[in-house]
């Protein structure tokens, strides 16, 4: 006995607890209040119509005249949605600029947090999430389109949306059904929105077959085990991914069928659905004259070429808004793009390897898009994947311990470049009509 009470059994070693990283759902919503702060800021500036406002307005303008008996069916070589969410504001607080814009404006903001969730459920990263909200909201882009009554940031937000559902899904498999389902909603609203959603809005159903595809699946197409949604079969997630969104992008143009005795000419009408989706597509390709702004993908990747939305003698003043991506943001995310790609295949990090897809989707399409002429603000999309590789790399960084500071040098770097060029970012007041050459640092700048 005393050998025994000598010698006791020593108390197993139990292993610790895994790390669950808090929610930074605070973030979520402080970061996209603190920039529909900023994007309010001289919002109703210029007080009419500029750039491609004067395209969207008189169309959604024609929307709300048909509900009197009246209108024209104009800019009919997009799809309805967005024009609708603009007719909605004009018809909420009136035909005025903060009407045409606050649709644009709280998109913006909505954008900006679904953006953030999609990239916590993806990676568990309480750092690069707020970081990439961070990144977003002084990346130039956003905020520029927050503040304009065009369609392009419709699509951003409903993608955004569609992104945190489906990373949802993937994270919390016990409620993939709705959240599949509600990521297939908003693919058909990014694609009633504008086009340019196309490509992004393949990559959850690719994404879903090619996963189950690689598991080896005996019955593939019913099997409801494994990746990436365990419980959803490749029959029903094709449902929620494929039928649900042309359903609902169909069903965006249903007004445009309830109006059609008022809409003058109305090609629904007359040539159905199909019919419209072919002359759109002619319209689409038939826009080939050169403009002083147009540009190629390179130099969308170089930050070399922006756009002048406005630089005029307006309101009292001269003004300007220019759209460019944050120069010290949008060079830095180029090498962060290769990071994550490397280091996203060696440890099977499919959260940044999906950055990578996600910027390579969205930028490929403008590489054999049948449309001539290209403009730089069809890099926004490629430029918030960008944003989301460079958070995770600067996470990557914050974890080190000699460098750790280089993770908010580089974020308070991008803040203040966004400082600088806050002024032509909302229409400031200008001191005289060569006040450009201050931020046109580049040729292709001015």
């Amino acid at each position: 006995m005393t050998g025994v009470l000598s010698n006791p059994v020593s108390e197993p070693e139990f292993a610790a607890p895994p790390e669950h990283p808090r929610d930074p759902w605070f973030w979520c919503l402080a970061v996209p209040l603190a920039f529909a702060a900023l994007a309010c800021i001289r919002l109703t500036i210029p007080t009419q119509p500029y750039f491609d406002e004067v395209h969207y307005l008189p169309a959604a303008r024609e929307l709300l005249a048909a509900l009197d008996g009246g209108g024209e069916y104009l800019n009919r070589e997009h799809p309805l949605l967005g024009k609708q969410l603009i007719a909605l504001g004009i018809h909420l607080f009136g035909d005025e600029p903060l009407g045409w814009r606050i649709m644009p404006l709280i998109a913006g903001t909505v954008a900006i947090g679904a953006s953030m969730r999609a990239l916590w459920q993806a990676s568990q990263d309480r750092f690069a999430t707020v970081a990439f909200g961070v990144l977003l909201a002084t990346g130039f882009h956003l905020f520029v389109h927050a503040r304009i009554a065009m369609l392009d940031i419709f699509m951003a937000m409903f993608l955004a949306i569609a992104a945190w559902f489906l990373a949802g899904a993937i994270r919390k498999p016990e409620t993939g059904r709705w959240r599949l389902a509600a990521c297939g909603v908003a693919i058909g609203c990014a694609l009633g929105s504008k086009w340019n959603a196309v490509p992004l809005a393949m990559v959850p159903g690719i994404t879903f077959f090619a996963a189950r595809l690689s598991a080896g699946r005996r019955r593939l197409l019913t099997s409801k085990r494994g990746v990436p949604v365990p419980g959803i079969s490749l029959i029903e997630a094709f449902v929620w991914l494929g039928i649900v969104p042309l359903l609902v992008y169909a069903l965006t143009f249903t007004p445009g069928y309830w109006l059609s005795d008022y809409l003058r000419p109305s090609p629904l009408a007359e040539k159905g659905l199909i019919g419209l989706h072919r002359e759109m597509l002619e319209m689409q390709a038939s826009v080939k004259a050169p403009h002083s702004y147009m540009s190629t993908w390179p130099q969308w990747v170089m930050n070399s070429r922006g756009i002048w939305y406005l630089y005029e003698f307006t309101d009292n003043a001269q003004r300007g808004v220019l759209l460019i991506g944050n120069p010290l943001t949008m060079l830095l995310g180029l090498p962060a793009l290769l990071w994550c790609l490397i280091w996203g295949l060696y440890r099977s990090d499919w959260a940044r390897v999906g950055t990578v897809v996600g910027f390579g989707v969205s930028l490929g399409l403008w590489l054999i898009a049948p449309k001539p002429v290209q403009f730089y603000y069809h890099y926004m999309m490629p430029s918030c994947f960008l944003l989301a590789a460079l958070a995770l790399v600067l996470s990557d960084i914050h974890r080190s311990a000699h460098y750790r500071w280089v993770s908010f040098v580089v974020l308070v770097g991008g803040a203040a470049m966004f400082a600088l060029f806050f002024k032509i970012l909302t229409a400031g007041e200008l001191e005289s009509p060569m006040s450009f050459a201050k931020w046109a640092w580049l040729e292709g700048w001015r």
